[in-house]
């Protein structure tokens, strides 16, 4: 089970590595926190009126080629989008959104589909959201509440039969290392990098999160691309999504990369499979 804020956050971390699994017969469930309603429309060529007039459903429509792209089922949790609030001092945020929710409000929905779906694995964002986007860090906090709450007979009566999923893993998706490698990849190619910038003015900050888990999933980045293309409100074709040529990708970064934060069985660190421990525990 994937746990996102927004349709396109799946497509743009871990779908590749839920594409690897879906063609290795895993079930795989995105979870959508919220509709998207409030996002912005990123793509020049579609920041048409009436798109804009029904980015809702549009988005959804989206969300539905995507999830067929990937090959996974999908869910959504049915909350309204908070927005990404901008200026000095900020302003509050709308009321009645997804992250203006009491956490028991905005978990009862996810242990229902954990109880149902029942995963073995859970991906999400860490406790920052991956970049501090108000649903991003409601969605970590509603994760981790559903990890601990969902094999608790006593909690959230009603929702279903308790389950107890085994790993809680957080994407680390965007960070130096990987872009490093994929610029140093496209200078040695003859190819001008559209890192430079970015990598020159990238702040060090204290780790937070190591890289514990790296799955090889180079084979379905095309996969992912596609996905992520279905969400053309938000994907620009000829933005920097796609400025580094796949086969460079394929070779300087082949994995998808995340950090284990909670685990109920033994696995030996560093993992390149998010079923470690998990396969010896279920195929006893």
């Amino acid at each position: 089970m994937a746990v996102h804020a927004h349709p396109d956050d799946e497509s743009s971390k871990g779908a590749a590595t839920m594409a690897r699994y879906v063609a290795e017969g895993v079930d795989v469930l995105v979870v959508t926190c919220t509709g998207g309603e409030r996002g912005d429309i990123l793509n020049p060529a579609m920041d048409r009126p009436e798109i804009r007039a029904d980015i809702g459903a549009v988005r959804e429509r989206e969300m539905a080629a995507a999830r067929e792209i990937l090959g996974v089922q999908q869910r959504w949790l049915g909350f309204v989008d908070s927005g990404f609030p901008e200026g000095d001092p900020l302003p509050p945020l709308p009321e009645g959104c997804f992250a203006r929710q009491p956490l028991e409000v905005a978990a009862e929905p996810l242990v229902r589909a954990v109880r149902e779906f029942r995963p073995h694995v859970i991906l999400t964002y860490d406790e920052n959201g991956g970049y501090p986007h108000p649903d991003h860090v409601k969605t970590h906090e509603v994760s981790v509440e559903a990890f601990e709450a969902a094999g608790d007979p006593d909690r959230y009566p009603g929702t279903g039969e308790p389950w107890q999923p085994l790993k809680l893993y957080y994407h680390l998706t965007f960070h130096k290392e990987r872009f490093t490698a994929e610029n140093d990849a496209m200078i040695a190619a003859g190819l001008e990098s559209p890192y430079a910038e970015l990598l020159a003015s990238w702040v060090d900050k204290p780790i937070t999160w190591e890289i514990t888990t790296k799955v090889a999933c180079a084979d379905h980045f095309a996969t992912r691309d596609r996905a992520l293309l279905a969400h053309a409100t938000q994907i620009d074709p000829d933005g920097p999504w796609f400025a580094c040529p796949l086969e460079v990708k394929r070779e300087a970064w082949p994995t998808e990369d995340y950090h284990l934060a909670r685990s109920l069985v033994d696995t030996e660190l560093p993992e390149d499979d998010l079923f470690a421990g998990v396969r010896e525990r279920v195929c006893l």
